[in-house]
C-alpha cells in the first residue's frame, strides 16, 4: 500500500523504497484508480507538452485579455535587459507570467493546483529542466512529487483562494514548486521538505483581492514573483539552510492563517485591491460591459 497523509508518511515511504516521492505517488494513483503505473505516468507525461506551450504562447500573444487589464508582459520581461535576475530567474517569472496570461486569454493551461496559480509550477520546471537538461521522465517524475505535496495540502489545509486566500494558491503552488525542483536536481527527501517550508512560511497571510473578480490583477504578476521566490528557497536548502518548523507544521499554520482571513480576503473583491479607486473604476466599467453584451 503507498497511502500518506502528510508530507513525513509520503517521505518515508519514499525513503524505505529508496526511490523519488514522485515514484510513490505514481504508485499510489495506480492503487487508487486500477490503472497501471505506466497508464497513470504516460497521462502526466502529456501534460508536459500543455504547459509548455502555454508558456510559448503567452510569451508570443502580446495582446491583451478581453479585460484589457493583462498581456504583453511576459515578452517585455522576457526579452527585456535583466540588471538583477539571474538567467534562470528571468526565464522562470517570464514563463510565469506567460502561462498566467495565456489562462487570462483562455488558452489552454494546466492547473497546478489551480488556474489562478497556474504558472508557478511550469515556469520552475521549464526553466530549471533548461538548467540541469532534464529529459521528460525526470520532469514527470517531479510533476509527481509536486502532485503529490499539493494533494497533501488540499487535504489538511486548502489549495483554494476562496477558502484560505492566495496564501493557499499561490502559496501551495510555490511549496509544490520549490519540492519538484529539488527533486529535479536529484535532492534528497529532507531537502524536498525543507525546501517546501521556507518557500510557504514566506508567503503565509498572502489576501485574495483581485479586481473586478477576474484572476488577472494582481494574479498574473504574483505568478513571477513566486516562481522567483521557489527558487530562492531551493538556493537556500541546496546551500545548507533549513526550516526551523517542520514542513507538515508549515502546513498546519497555513490551515490556521486561511481561516482567520476575514471574508473580505477570500477572493470576495470586498477588500484589498479591489477596492482601491482604481479597483472600484475597473470594476465598474467591467459591470457596464457585461451589461452591454
Amino acid at each position: 500500500m503507498y497511502t500518506y497523509h502528510s508530507l513525513k508518511e509520503l517521505f518515508d515511504l519514499a525513503d524505505k523504497a529508496e526511490c523519488s516521492p514522485g515514484i510513490i505517488a505514481c504508485r499510489a494513483e495506480a492503487e487508487e484508480s486500477g490503472k497501471s503505473c505506466e497508464e497513470v505516468w504516460n497521462r502526466m507525461k502529456k501534460t508536459i507538452p500543455v504547459f509548455r506551450n502555454a508558456i510559448r504562447q503567452g510569451l508570443s500573444d502580446t495582446g491583451k485579455s478581453a479585460s484589457g487589464l493583462v498581456g504583453g508582459d511576459a515578452s517585455r520581461l522576457y526579452h527585456g535587459k535583466m540588471r538583477f535576475l539571474s538567467p534562470i530567474c528571468q526565464r522562470a517569472a517570464s514563463y510565469a507570467l506567460a502561462t498566467a496570461e495565456s489562462n487570462a486569454k483562455m488558452h489552454r493551461v494546466v492547473a497546478c493546483p489551480t488556474a489562478g496559480a497556474c504558472g508557478i509550477l511550469p515556469a520552475v520546471i521549464a526553466a530549471v529542466s533548461e538548467e540541469e537538461n532534464s529529459g521528460e521522465e525526470d520532469i514527470t517524475r517531479a510533476l509527481f512529487t509536486a502532485g503529490a505535496v499539493g494533494r497533501i495540502v488540499a487535504e489538511k489545509a486548502s489549495i483554494a483562494g476562496a477558502v484560505g486566500g492566495c496564501q493557499a494558491e499561490c502559496g501551495t503552488a510555490c511549496g509544490m514548486a520549490a519540492a519538484a525542483a529539488v527533486d529535479l536536481i536529484g535532492g534528497t527527501t529532507e531537502e524536498m521538505g525543507h525546501a517546501f517550508a521556507l518557500a510557504v512560511k514566506n508567503i503565509l497571510g498572502l489576501v485574495c483581492d483581485p479586481v473586478g473578480g477576474l484572476v488577472e490583477v494582481p494574479c498574473v504578476k504574483r505568478n513571477a514573483f513566486h516562481a522567483v521566490h521557489a527558487l530562492t528557497s531551493v538556493e537556500m536548502v541546496m546551500s545548507g539552510i533549513r526550516s526551523v518548523i517542520p514542513p507538515d507544521e508549515v502546513i498546519e499554520a497555513l490551515n490556521d492563517v486561511g481561516r482567520r482571513l476575514p471574508v473580505e480576503l477570500r477572493e470576495t473583491s470586498l477588500a484589498g485591491l479591489a477596492i482601491t479607486p482604481t479597483g472600484r473604476r475597473i470594476n465598474k466599467r467591467l459591470e457596464e460591459c457585461a451589461r452591454k453584451v
